[in-house]
């Protein structure tokens, strides 16, 4: 038979508990603290980049692998692209005039880009692009031209109104009896005209013009290298979107900003009045409000992105609140501030934006407020170059979070796990006509 003594096993347990309870109470942030786990519900969250992907877009082996084809001998005349807004805009109604002179059988004249004191503007398409790069990688997807034939170069083009078209709109029953008539017209692509009915040829064309032929053009690439080449590495370009007119086209009102700001955005209105009540409440929840400098300094930190970060701003004149991002997050650099003065007072809104554009595609990572025109034509040429680590902050769901009162560490779980979901699949990372899913 076996005896166990009692007393001096109780009294090994009563020295382990002891010391223990000892640990707890001297250490209380260690692993095993509950103080600890209640600060830090997620202690596996990670910087947003650290995610696991599912899927990345990149450009579609049906274009990219196709190669040029012989065009006609004789093309059906000539069509000029008549381009507005900001350079991403002109870019993109740009490159669907190439699918359509495709899609006719057309000869392209360079675009012309609009004057717009809007935008204080007045560079043309050679100021931006490089002509001679842009014609070479066209070559047998379209024929472009620097200048008309004598016998047509003296008149103006016959213009063809397509920014009113209804949807069904079709450039071939629309626009081709114009150009056999007329051998010379100038158009404005529809914004509704879906892409998808064009010929697979067409859309070959488009793709090869957006993102294989059109870059800067020697003088601005230079430029917007040196300005690459200051910004401390890595860094984050950051493009964001809170100027007078952006907040004044949205019809939002925001509490708390400056005197300075209120002004500038009612002069900005014009006819746009804000919406109010419950109205107001809906809009916002929809997304379709720009975030603050504030608002977006919450999310980055809620992604987990270092106060210390480096970040280039990459924005237009006029940003407002600016101190709401810069009070959080110290390191942020833009082209006003790196570039020398007599540089940038000589630029224009295009080549301004340009410079913006070529930095961003070339950031270590890129984040965006806003889903505009830039933001999706530089997300495609990261995709294009597989740089993946790019996202849209999600204006739709901040607007929800805080309209049913998160804030604190439960807003900052919530935007986390709404921008790992996004990041995870690539939501809205590239444009889909050119781009294909491929699953990792």
């Amino acid at each position: 038979m076996i005896v166990f003594s009692v007393k001096p096993l109780f009294s090994i347990l009563l020295v382990t508990l002891s010391l223990l309870i000892a640990v707890i109470v001297l250490f209380p942030s260690t692993p095993f603290s509950e103080r600890s786990l209640a600060r830090n519900p997620l202690l596996e969250k990670q910087d947003i980049w650290s995610v696991q992907r599912l899927l990345d877009w990149r450009p579609c082996k049906w274009w990219m692998e196709g190669g040029s084809t012989a065009l006609p001998a004789e093309s059906n005349g000539y069509i000029r692209v008549d381009c507005y807004g900001g350079l991403n805009q002109m870019r993109r109604d740009f490159c669907d005039g190439v699918g359509i002179a495709h899609l006719l059988n057309a000869t392209l004249i360079l675009p012309k880009f609009e004057v717009a004191a809007y935008w204080n503007e007045s560079s043309g398409f050679a100021d931006v692009f490089d002509v001679d790069y842009f014609i070479q990688q066209m070559n047998g997807f379209v024929k472009v031209v620097k200048e008309l034939p004598a016998e047509i170069a003296l008149r103006e083009p016959f213009r063809v109104d397509c920014s009113k078209r209804k949807s069904h709109f079709d450039y071939i029953e629309s626009v081709l009896p114009s150009l056999m008539e007329h051998h010379y017209i100038s158009i404005t692509p529809a914004m509704n005209q879906r892409s998808d009915r064009y010929p697979l040829y067409a859309k070959a064309g488009r793709c090869q013009a957006c993102y294989k032929a059109l870059r800067l053009s020697r003088t601005l690439e230079k430029k917007s290298s040196e300005l690459l080449d200051t910004i401390p590495k890595p860094f984050l370009s950051l493009h964001l979107r809170f100027e007078p007119d952006m907040v004044a086209y949205s019809q939002c009102e925001y509490a708390g900003l400056s005197h300075a700001s209120v002004e500038a955005i009612e002069a900005a209105r014009g006819d746009r009045k804000p919406w109010t009540g419950d109205a107001a409440r809906v809009w916002r929840n929809r997304g379709k409000c720009p975030l603050t400098p504030n608002e977006t300094a919450l999310i980055l930190q809620a992604l987990s992105i270092p106060t210390n970060t480096t970040i280039y701003l990459a924005a237009g004149d006029g940003l407002m609140e600016i101190e709401g991002l810069t009070n959080v997050y110290t390191n942020v650099y833009t082209k006003s501030t790196l570039l020398r003065g007599e540089d940038f007072t000589s630029m224009h809104g295009n080549t301004k934006a340009a410079l913006d554009y070529y930095v961003s595609i070339n950031s270590d990572s890129y984040m965006a407020t806003y889903f505009g025109n830039m933001d999706k034509m530089v997300a495609a040429m990261r995709a294009s170059q597989g740089l993946f680590k790019t996202l849209f902050l999600s204006r739709r769901a901040f607007a929800e979070f805080t309209s049913k009162g998160l804030k604190g560490e439960e807003l900052s779980q919530a935007l986390w796990r709404v921008h790992r979901d996004d990041f995870m699949v690539g939501r809205g990372s590239a444009l889909p006509d050119c781009f294909c899913e491929f699953k990792l």
